[in-house]
């Protein structure tokens, strides 16, 4: 005996499909986990600085100087972002950094007040990141060996202007910028243009066609090319944004310091890179995080002060970076590998 066939269910007989989860699960679920993790250290960091010293970590011109601080080496850590982002390195930022503060404190350039040392910290920076970029983006030269030789020149020319002597700032309008009557709000005025560089490099990665290109370079830059994509110029302007970053960063520290010296910016190159590693930047290139650079470079900073209010040795925190560098880079070597 047969049996009777169903008639095919139509389409309003269908299971209705699950309502799509709530706006909040699904934002929490888009949480960056690796920023959250970061996030977490530095909460960490601020308690044991709270339960070690917390008379001097927690005190208000404590946390000021930590952000301080972490303005001059954040603004450089922005410009490296992009570069590593791109797939290219530049080990001369810290000399960079250096040049532009001597010779934007030099006698004749003071002459020219605030806009004169302004406009030739900048001047250098984006100069040097000139000669940077045609090196590697049209000269063919590894980003390694270019910055390498560009670290050396600037470090010498550095010490040639100043003869190895420091140079003080005289300008009222520079150092009245250092002072407390300055901040807004109780915020130093460094940390505001820190802030301001940091909002505008997440938009300019995030939100721009630039910062597009800058990942697909960084990703495969024969695949980038064969999109339309002039390789050699994104890198150019890749190394004339991190000599922007270094002059503007030179003046934070002219402000900072009320001097400039041939001696500053010294390893800003190996505290920039590390930021930008511990903060999610893939050193391959395809990858970057202005977030995660700009919480490394806190983290660091805040290390620097538990150790110096507890009076530990500098060389256990040179310990402690290096450890917290190696985490870093398995942590996204094991992330690639399950990707």
């Amino acid at each position: 005996m047969t049996q009777p066939v169903s008639p095919p269910r139509d389409s309003a007989d269908k299971v209705p499909s699950a309502p799509p989860p709530p706006a909040w699960r699904t934002l929490v679920f888009r949480a960056d986990v690796r920023t959250l993790s970061l996030l977490g250290v530095l909460a960490a960091l601020v308690v044991i600085g709270g339960i070690t010293k917390p008379d001097e970590f927690l005190d208000t011109r404590n946390l000021q100087l930590v952000l301080t601080q972490a303005s001059v080496i954040g603004v450089v850590t922005v410009g490296m972002t992009f570069v590593i982002t791109s797939g290219g390195i530049d080990l001369s930022v810290g000399a960079i950094v250096a040049l532009a503060s001597v010779w934007a404190t030099t006698v004749a350039t003071q002459e020219y007040g605030f806009g004169g040392i302004l406009f030739t910290a900048v001047l250098v920076g984006v100069g040097c990141g000139l000669v940077n970029g045609l090196l590697i983006a049209y000269g063919g030269m590894v980003p390694f060996i270019a910055t390498l030789a560009m670290l050396a020149s600037a470090r010498g020319l550095a010490l040639q202007i100043t003869d190895g002597r420091t140079q003080i700032v005289t300008i009222d309008s520079v150092l009245d910028l250092g002072e407390r009557d300055a901040y807004v709000l109780g915020i130093p005025p460094l940390v505001l243009v820190f802030a301001f560089v940091t909002i505008v490099g997440w938009l300019v990665l995030n939100r721009t066609t630039f910062g597009r290109r800058t990942v697909a370079v960084g990703g495969n830059p024969e695949a980038a090319r064969l999109a339309g994509i002039d390789v050699r110029r994104q890198r150019l302007y890749l190394y004339l944004l991190s000599g922007l970053c270094c002059g503007i960063a030179a003046f934070l520290l002219i402000i900072l310091s009320g001097s400039g010296q041939n001696t500053n910016g010294n390893l800003y190159e190996l505290d920039a890179i590390a930021a930008a590693i511990i903060g999610g930047t893939l050193l391959t290139g395809g990858r970057g995080t202005i977030v995660g650079s700009v919480l490394g470079v806190l983290i660091f900073t805040t290390i620097t002060n538990i150790f110096a209010l507890n009076n530990l040795q500098s060389d256990v925190q040179q310990i402690a970076k290096g450890a917290i560098i190696v985490a870093a880079v398995l942590v996204q070597r094991r992330t690639a590998s399950t990707t």
